[in-house]
């Protein structure tokens, strides 16, 4: 298990668990993102990442990806 700002781009990762801001979490289950989902990494540039479930697309902070185990 990883933390998700350390995930390499092009790869998929299921999640195993996220803890966080509620407000920040919810806006990520809202796209149909949880635990045990699959996503792929499109960019980690390091201070952020952009991940994809299906057709959805998320940016986010790397501080908030920390907090996403995969």
């Amino acid at each position: 298990m990883q933390a998700l700002s350390k995930a390499a781009a092009g790869k998929s990762y299921t999640i195993k668990w996220m803890f966080g801001i509620p407000e920040v979490l919810d806006k990520i289950r809202k796209c149909k993102i949880d635990e045990g989902s699959e996503i792929t990494v499109i960019q980690n540039s390091g201070r952020d990442l952009i991940i994809r479930s299906g057709e959805k697309r998320i940016a986010m902070s790397s501080d908030a990806a920390t907090r996403i185990q995969v």
